[in-house]
């Protein structure tokens, strides 16, 4: 089992399956439809302004690795566009969470490559702040470390413990397994009130 057998359940099942799942507060949305990314993080303190420290991150991310960037929420500028988004395929990045605005959308994403961002904004930025790479962050009030699985698709992004990974995958299949015996059932003419035992009042 890998991260990416966590794209095959979604953000929604590993949730329910898995009750130490953190699930990010914070209006984060994918910037086109069908995105979806999982892999462990690579964590960036990014200067709201400055987009060094993303680069520097860039340079050293091993593949698989998802681009974790606390941008300080701001929306001021577009710290990550085309030409980033196409480095970061050539290295094997998985994809890129910022809590901050992006450029380029569609550009980004008729490459193909998941980014998902607080907005979009086409100001630019300096390059001279090293930040910090590979320290906790906090997004939308949840905290990340270096290494946590990301799972993010267009219902949430959620993180868990990388030790974790094997158990709440295992979690997510059986619940996937469960939910498919009910919808096979709905498809014969059960009523979800049958199936789940539930009580379906009095009728008068």
């Amino acid at each position: 089992m890998s991260t990416a057998d966590l794209l095959a359940h979604g953000t929604a099942t590993l949730g329910e399956a898995w009750p130490a799942t953190g699930i990010m507060d914070a209006p984060l949305k994918a910037l086109a439809p069908g995105m979806a990314l999982a892999g462990p993080a690579l964590t960036v303190r990014c200067l709201p302004g400055d987009n060094l420290a993303l680069h520097l991150a860039m340079a050293q991310a091993r593949g698989g690795e998802v681009l974790v960037v606390d941008y300080g929420g701001s929306l001021a500028s577009g710290p990550f566009g085309e030409i980033m988004a196409l480095a970061c395929q050539q290295r094997g990045i998985a994809g890129m969470v910022i809590d901050g605005a992006v450029r380029d959308s569609a550009q980004i994403a008729a490459l193909g490559f998941p980014v998902f961002a607080r907005g979009l904004n086409i100001r630019g930025t300096v390059k001279r702040d090293r930040g910090q790479i590979n320290v906790p962050v906090t997004i939308g009030g949840l905290a990340i470390a270096p290494g946590d699985i990301v799972l993010a698709d267009a219902d949430a992004i959620v993180t868990l413990a990388a030790d974790d990974l094997p158990a709440a995958l295992a979690a997510a299949a059986a619940r996937a397994a469960r939910e498919a015996v009910i919808m096979d059932r709905l498809r014969q003419g059960e009523t979800t009130l049958s199936i789940l035992g539930l009580n379906d009042g009095d009728r008068t």
